[in-house]
């Protein structure tokens, strides 16, 4: 078995281990506010457009050489990177929360928490390679292959993690422990997915477990979450029915559905972010939508987009908002 793979299943492995030892404490989630239609739940982020100007190094010199492998291909590191450019959000945050903060000269411009991310106007959407190369970095953490910008960071000989959205809770540990090898913070990270898994469990259990039918809309071309994908994955944790998921034979995680279809399906609970364009009466004032049951008993919420999207250190937020929003809906008896 590769190294790599060896040191990721040791990083699991040891927070099962502690989480196993320390069962008995109980960690009370975050606070999330979640209201119906139109309140909203926002997270305060300050943004910085100025990269640190030298880095220290953290992680111990016997850690090293790694071996990391991805999409991005398989990189062996000599020394804990000192020069990291993250163009993905929930890598940035995981960076941050495993300690390797420091070793951050640049992240994407959407990458504005926590508040002393280094952010740049980089983008993880459309990347310029140029523009990444200009920081010197040592290792380039990505969400996806966007410009074919992996060839390109090859071509120069710099490092490339690419660490995709996972397709469930499981996946989001496992992703942050390989950001943790790749960055020399094994042991941080394996604490941190020890408490990250008390914290969700600690909120699952609290969580209401009702087969309620869910429609989590991702934009006005009503893409959805289905139960295949991360963020769908949490509300089938919590025993609701993904109207979504009918919709994707293939797993894919994020189907886009028809009016038709939606109205057919009749959720219960419609939830949208509060970074799309539109509002909860917005939705409900869609031609055809006052059928739906979640809009005749006002069963429309709007939560944190950047928590809902990202599987890093703010899980149990999305949790509990979404246990929130599952409290508060009214279902009719027959």
């Amino acid at each position: 078995m590769p190294r790599i793979r060896v040191l990721i299943a040791t990083v699991v492995a040891l927070s099962l281990s502690v989480a196993a030892c320390s069962a008995s404490t109980e960690s009370a989630p975050p606070t999330t506010q979640v209201a119906t239609t139109v309140a909203t739940t926002t997270v305060p982020v300050a943004t910085t457009t100025t990269p640190p100007e030298t880095t220290t190094t953290v992680a111990e010199a016997s850690d090293f050489p790694v071996t990391i492998e991805s999409e991005g291909g398989t990189w062996t590191l000599d020394a804990a990177p000192q020069r990291i450019v993250s163009l993905s959000p929930t890598a940035t945050e995981i960076l941050f929360e495993i300690g390797a903060g420091d070793q951050i000269v640049a992240v994407d411009a959407y990458s504005y928490y926590p508040e002393e991310a280094p952010v740049t106007d980089l983008s993880g959407y459309d990347p310029n390679v140029e523009a990444v190369v200009a920081y010197e970095p040592d290792l380039v953490v990505i969400a996806n292959d966007a410009n074919d910008l992996v060839a390109a960071l090859t071509a120069l000989d710099i490092p490339v993690l690419v660490s995709p959205a996972p397709a469930d809770i499981e996946g989001g540990f496992e992703a942050m422990a390989e950001i943790g090898l790749a960055s020399g913070h094994v042991d941080e990270t394996a604490a941190t997915i020890t408490r990250l898994r008390d914290e969700v469990s600690t909120a699952l259990a609290a969580a209401p477990n009702v087969p309620i039918r869910i429609y989590h809309e991702l934009s006005d071309s009503l893409y959805a979450a289905s139960s295949f994908g991360f963020i769908g994955a949490v509300y089938a944790a919590m025993g609701t029915i993904n109207v979504a998921d009918e919709a994707d034979p293939d797993g894919y995680g994020y189907p886009q559905l028809t009016e038709e279809y939606i109205v057919t399906a009749d959720p219960e609970l419609i939830i949208i972010t509060d970074q799309v364009a539109y509002s909860a009466d917005d939705v409900a004032a869609r031609p055809g939508w006052d059928e739906i049951t979640a809009v005749k008993n006002g069963n429309i919420v709007v939560v944190d987009a950047d928590i809902a999207s990202r599987w890093g250190p703010r899980l149990p937020q999305f949790i509990d908002a979404v246990a929130k929003a599952l409290a508060s809906v009214t279902v009719s008896t027959p």
